[in-house]
């Protein structure tokens, strides 16, 4: 047996003719993998080349569908963060009828056995208002600003000042225990525990109203008209109630695990009258204390309320929307800590 490039032979070693030895020219091939695979070497080929025009025809077709399903899933995901945005709102809107039954039922039990009922709502504001009116007027100088005008004047300016005040103070006092207020029939229904922070909200607010109609009324007797700017009330009240929504609903959420909050609102709350310009103006402060004046929510609201309803004038510009941004950002953290603690709630209370 001998070996060639072809495979293997056999060779004849008996001398013939000469004594050369011949071998025959049939070759035995073991290898047929080998054959195998050159017999098919030139169809792979072509099914290579078909492959590759197809992928080539496909290809446009290809690129397309990628973008098409980006874009989809872009869009699907503004549209789950704005409904996560809206989520505040769209608690108000779809328990609507559930939070104005609870509203009424609790205006209804707020002066229940009082002899003067409902006038309580106008006669403490007045009472306040003529106490802090006397004491700066008689007692100690006014402020600069504040003294160009009339004690009229400054009296309607205060007291706009007390109802903003008075009505984040009433919502600070009863928001961390608001929970343990309707502890009874949460635990004995199935009741949606974040709708409370809106038929507070807008208790406080009926109240408030009240209050803010007097002010018209005095500032109709005083001047004898009402400036065209008041017009823009609504938009500051929104913007005012959804600050007031977002700080009811941390302290709701913190407060249903400790009553020390209530406490901790009862102190420092008063305290923040003075660090918020109810008593005085942006203008009385030094220029460099007024920017700081305006980051507090609650000066920049009674600022802009002041500006709309009693100057006459438009508000400034950079101050609405610094109120308006804050006011959103409040009230969906706010909305955001509750629901992360709302299931545990129930438990705690």
């Amino acid at each position: 047996m001998a070996h060639s490039p072809f495979g293997f032979y056999y060779k004849d070693e008996r001398p013939r003719d000469g004594g050369v030895g011949r071998g025959f020219g049939m070759s035995i091939f073991i290898n047929r993998r080998d054959g195998a695979r050159s017999s098919t070497r030139f169809p792979d080929r072509t099914d290579q080349m078909s492959d590759d025009g197809a992928r080539g025809r496909i290809a446009p077709r290809g690129k397309k569908r990628p973008h098409i399903g980006q874009l989809r899933e872009a869009v699907g995901r503004t549209a789950r963060r704005g409904r996560r945005a809206l989520a505040p709102l769209s608690v108000g809107w779809r328990h609507r009828e559930l939070i104005l039954a609870v509203l009424r039922r609790e205006l209804a039990d707020r002066f229940s056995g009082s002899l003067l009922g409902w006038v309580w709502a106008v006669i403490g504001p007045l009472i306040t208002l003529m106490i802090y009116t006397m004491t700066f007027t008689k007692a100690m100088q006014l402020p600069l600003a504040s003294a160009q005008g009339a004690t009229s004047s400054y009296a309607l300016s205060t007291f706009l000042g007390l109802i903003i005040f008075g009505l984040f103070a009433e919502l600070c006092g009863r928001a961390p225990l608001l929970m343990h207020e309707h502890a009874w029939f949460l635990k004995t229904s199935i009741f949606p525990s974040e709708t409370l922070a809106w038929s507070a909200v807008l208790r406080a607010l009926t109240y408030a109203g009240i209050s803010f109609v007097v002010l018209l009324v005095f500032e109709f007797a005083l001047n004898g008209m009402l400036p065209l700017s008041i017009l823009l009330l609504p938009f500051i009240v929104v913007s005012l109630v959804l600050f007031l929504l977002g700080v009811v609903w941390f302290l709701a959420a913190i407060g249903a695990f400790t009553r020390d909050i209530s406490y901790l609102m009862i102190t420092f709350v008063p305290l923040m009258m003075f660090a918020t310009p109810v008593f005085y103006r942006v203008a009385d402060l030094p220029a460099g204390l007024r920017m700081l004046a305006y980051a507090n929510p609650l000066g920049a609201a009674i600022e802009i309320a002041r500006a709309v309803v009693l100057d006459g004038v438009f508000p400034p510009i950079f101050a609405c929307l610094g109120f308006l941004v804050v006011s959103l950002a409040v009230c969906r953290g706010g909305h955001a800590v509750f629901e992360r603690y709302k299931g545990i709630l129930i438990d705690v209370i």
